[in-house]
């Protein structure tokens, strides 16, 4: 990374390297926290890169760890971004880069899932994120439940899935990997598997590959359902996958017949404009 004349990005070249640091502040990765540090520079900087312009975004990272997107996400420009670290060392190991960054990083302790990061920070709002794998499907989840509240909750997420994760939420109608997770992510925001990343990118390697989504939420239409009655509709079917529509959707009479679905399908057959007519039609009963 080049300093160039920002006196900011001079700092953050200036910086011990990230595994000086862990090991200062005896920042061993705990499962418990769902560590696997990321420390390869290039890496971080590529994610960042995805983000765009920085400039004029709230940039909201969870679970920064020793900081290496984080001092990424700056070096792209970043000029506010705040930070939620629920490890108190990792909180401590940061306070270098706190000072480097000169006002523009604020670190929050706290829990993801308890925070709501719309209250805490002011649209336009970028997430960027290698997600504690133990936590990252409700986290996204919640998240997606906002931009379903309020177009403009979110422009954009850049979060670190496990592989098989961003399968589901990337799958297409067909294959085995297409459920409800598939549909509520896909209605609500256009989703892109960036790339993967093999364990040995990880400190300490984990037992699986990674995998980097991007999210960009889409602005639904007035009529759009209500999320509950997504939720409702895409449950009850997936509970039995490998049944017909007939049967696993049995609990919503006529559901089926007024969306004008075919009822021998199988749910994993049907697309996510079918499954959002069906929530509509259950919501308008």
């Amino acid at each position: 990374m080049n300093g160039g004349s920002d006196p900011v990005r001079q700092q953050i070249a200036a910086l011990p390297p990230l595994r000086d640091v862990i090991a200062q502040h005896e920042l061993r990765a705990e499962k418990k926290f769902g560590q696997n540090f990321l420390l390869d520079l290039n890496i971080t900087d590529k994610i960042a890169r995805y983000a765009g312009d920085l400039s004029g975004k709230n940039v909201i990272e969870i679970g920064p760890g020793p900081g290496g997107l984080t001092r990424s996400l700056l070096m792209a420009g970043a000029k506010n971004l705040t930070a939620i670290e629920f490890d108190p060392r990792a909180v401590a190991a940061l306070s270098g880069l706190v000072a480097a960054a000169q006002g523009r990083l604020r670190i929050v302790q706290g829990d993801a899932l308890e925070i709501d990061l719309t209250a805490m920070t002011q649209e336009p709002r970028v997430i960027a994120a290698n997600l504690p794998y133990n936590i990252a499907t409700p986290l996204l989840t919640g998240w997606l439940a906002q931009v379903r509240q309020r177009h403009g909750a979110y422009d954009l997420m850049i979060l670190m899935f496990q592989k098989e994760v961003a399968e589901r939420l990337t799958a297409a109608p067909g294959s085995k990997d297409y459920g409800r997770l598939s549909v509520l992510a896909q209605w609500l925001c256009d989703v892109d598997r960036l790339f993967d990343l093999p364990p040995s990118a990880f400190t300490p390697p984990p037992k699986v590959t990674s995998s980097v989504v991007r999210f960009v939420p889409r602005a639904l239409p007035p009529a759009a359902p209500p999320l509950e009655a997504v939720e409702r509709v895409t449950a009850a079917a997936f509970n039995q996958r490998r049944k017909m529509l007939k049967s696993s959707l049995k609990g919503f009479p006529g559901l089926i017949e007024r969306a004008g679905i075919d009822e021998t399908l199988r749910p994993e057959q049907i697309g996510v404009a079918d499954f959002i007519r069906l929530a509509k039609c259950l919501s308008s009963c």
